[in-house]
């Protein structure tokens, strides 16, 4: 009874017990790991290492607006830099699907179309799909006349709608749809850059808008007011579109990993100090500038940053993408006859970045938020509403 438990020990105990003390080893001396030491040793994907070359395109013709914060803050604060990305923000021409060939014929990475344009481009056969959506609800509105008596989308029907380009009623139509407007009733009118304008001057009943394009058409005093598309739809809305083939090639996905994870850092950093980000994107375009008041700057970003943070809000991450609402959507454009075959969820989004693109150090990102300096023009400006 006095001998030493180890000599009394069966062989397979005694194995069971030096794999234990093996265990408590490890635990132990991870304990004492200092904190950057595992973070690199988790993080196997990023940086990249040569630089890799991203170049990324909004299809509106133009980068002087502040949707694109995310990307302009990952870019000033080094985020991209340390992530082994070169971005180039790059504008490609207003208009639908043929705008999504700029990926396939590598003249760009990665793009930002509407639902409408994905689904067209790759119903027509063009490889493309959604690597990281960035709002997850409806962020489409339509504009319409102070004094007009439409009150609902539902009063749209038999109206004319004014949109900035030829093809993009592959956006309004499925949102009408969706309101049991049936979009034969609709004549569009192309109106070029001044479409918002042509219904404050009766040229038109409602015009496409969408959140933070509201707070842009304020600032220059066109008197509309809106339809909310948050408010009476579920649909999905825009995101950041990849060549399908890039999904396949792990040097491509290692590298649009590291991407996404700037964008999401960029997102984050917005949403801890909204104003510094609004700061950084105004002061990237003199433009801007003359167009608006730092106040509705910050208010443009807001509008759409509310969207953008939803996913992140309720736990799923930044850039994911809810298959069952894709699908439902899919459906729709499907008997409105805008694919000619039924798309499913697979053909279209994937989640397959999410993880690892919200993978980052949310509490030194927060940090450096918090310590960015802003101007004397932006420490007073304040939110006109949520940001999540």
């Amino acid at each position: 009874m006095n001998q030493p438990f180890l000599k009394q020990a069966r062989p397979a105990t005694l194995t069971r017990l030096v794999v234990l003390i093996a265990i408590v080893a490890m635990l132990a001396a991870s304990a004492f790991v200092p904190r950057a030491t595992l973070a690199a040793a988790a993080d196997a994907i990023c940086p990249v290492s040569p630089v890799a070359k991203i170049t990324w395109i909004p299809p509106r013709g133009t980068l002087e607006v502040m949707d694109d914060y995310p990307l302009w803050v990952a870019k000033k604060m080094g985020y991209f830099d340390k992530l082994g990305v070169d971005v180039t923000l790059q504008p490609a021409p207003t208009g639908g699907a043929s705008t999504m060939s700029l990926l396939t014929e590598k003249q760009a990475d990665v793009g930002y179309p509407s639902p409408g344009v994905l689904t067209s481009a790759i119903d027509a056969g063009i490889p493309v799909i959604l690597g990281f959506e960035m709002i997850g609800g409806q962020v489409f509105d339509f504009a319409v006349r102070a004094d007009s008596n439409i009150k609902s989308v539902k009063d749209l029907a038999g109206k004319t709608i004014s949109m900035p380009a030829a093809g993009l009623e592959t956006i309004t139509n499925p949102i009408l749809a969706e309101q049991g407007v049936d979009p034969a009733t609709i004549k569009y009118v192309n109106a070029g850059n001044q479409w918002g304008q042509s219904v404050e001057q009766g040229q038109a009943d409602a015009a496409l808008a969408w959140e933070g394009l509201r707070a842009q058409w304020n600032s220059i005093g066109l008197k509309l007011k809106y339809l909310i598309g948050s408010e009476f739809s579920k649909d999905p809305s825009n995101g950041y579109a990849i060549r399908a083939a890039d999904l396949k090639d792990d040097a491509a996905k290692k590298t649009l990993t590291c991407f996404f994870r700037g964008v999401a850092m960029g997102l984050e950093f917005a949403r801890v100090n909204p104003q510094a980000a609004a700061q950084i994107t105004y002061e990237q375009f003199p433009a801007l500038k003359d167009q608006m008041t730092p106040d509705l700057a910050l208010e443009s970003l807001r509008q759409l940053g509310y969207l953008y943070n939803q996913s992140n809000k309720a736990g799923k991450g930044y850039g994911y993408s809810d298959e069952a609402n894709w699908q439902s959507y899919l459906d729709r454009i499907a008997k409105l006859g805008q694919t000619k075959v039924g798309l499913k969820v697979a053909d279209t989004v994937t989640n397959t970045f999410v993880k690892d693109a919200n993978d980052f150090d949310k509490a030194k990102v927060a940090e450096d938020a918090k310590a960015f300096v802003l101007g004397d023009a932006w420490k007073t400006v304040k939110l006109q509403g949520p940001i999540e």
